[in-house]
């Protein structure tokens, strides 16, 4: 299969926060890969994104990005990101949201170990 992406990106599993609505309307989501340029998104259900550009916040990176939709299927999202510098958005408890993100993260990680027998 051919990969038409620019850079290869690595699995990851970062809490993040996506601007997907005109007014500041966010959603959480899980950073599964990323790379310089681009990354792919996952949300807790099926999720129809903007056409054109969205914000996306990665506390663990602690960096936002201008992020283009390139594709979307169920609750699944591909983006690019724009060319430019990260960004700061400007949303008073995004902070605050992506602290709730991590740990929400960190708790299923746990559940999970759990699960398995591994904790």
């Amino acid at each position: 299969m051919l990969d038409r992406r620019q850079s290869a990106r690595d699995k990851v599993m970062y809490g993040g926060v996506a601007g997907i609505g005109e007014g500041g309307t966010t959603r959480d989501c899980v950073v599964r890969n990323i790379s310089d340029s681009g990354a792919r998104l996952e949300f807790d259900n099926v999720v129809k994104p903007p056409r054109e550009q969205m914000s996306l916040r990665i506390a663990r990176r602690g960096r936002s990005f201008l992020a283009r939709v390139i594709w979307w299927r169920d609750n699944f999202v591909g983006v690019a990101f724009s060319a430019e510098t990260p960004f700061e958005l400007p949303v008073s408890d995004l902070d605050e949201r992506l602290r709730k993100s991590e740990i929400k993260k960190r708790q299923l990680e746990r559940r999970v170990k759990q699960l398995l027998g591994e904790g």
